[in-house]
């Protein structure tokens, strides 16, 4: 099914009908904060977000949602592949919408993160698996801050 959803990324930009559907092909209830919170996440195009910021701009658009339950609605949309969990540290993780192999730069001065190019990133001498195990996928954070 996740696949299926990826096939069909462009309908996640779209309101209404159209985000109903992905959440019900992704498995998920189309409630009224799940779908507010889609919106706000995919209306503006690709992006990374924390749960604090997206609570913030929760408020801000009057969606009246806990920052637990956008918390909970976040996992269940990473758990749904429709977004893509990046953690920084302990104390940080992001959410991104673009769900593709990719690796990330995370400004220290900003608190943001950034896309790498795909090709600008060559990964090589992965150990093997521990046995009954595979490799899903490599997730390189790259940390930057400003020179001044």
């Amino acid at each position: 099914m996740t696949a299926h959803i990826g096939n069909h990324r462009q309908m996640l930009g779209s309101r209404g009908p159209c985000l109903t559907a992905v959440l019900r092909m992704a498995g998920l209830r189309p409630t009224r904060q799940r779908l507010a919170l889609a919106d706000l996440l995919y209306g503006g195009g690709h992006r990374h977000v924390s749960a604090e910021a997206l609570h913030a701009e929760a408020t801000t658009d009057g969606v009246t949602v806990s920052l637990a339950t956008v918390y909970n609605t976040l996992r269940q949309f990473k758990d749904a592949g429709l977004l893509r969990e990046v953690t920084v540290d302990a104390a940080r993780t992001y959410f991104d919408t673009n769900t593709s192999d990719h690796h990330h730069f995370f400004i220290e001065d900003e608190d943001r993160v950034v896309d790498i190019p795909t090709n600008d990133i060559e990964i090589s001498g992965l150990p093997d698996a521990p046995k009954g195990m595979k490799i899903t996928h490599v997730d390189v954070v790259v940390r930057v801050k400003s020179l001044s």
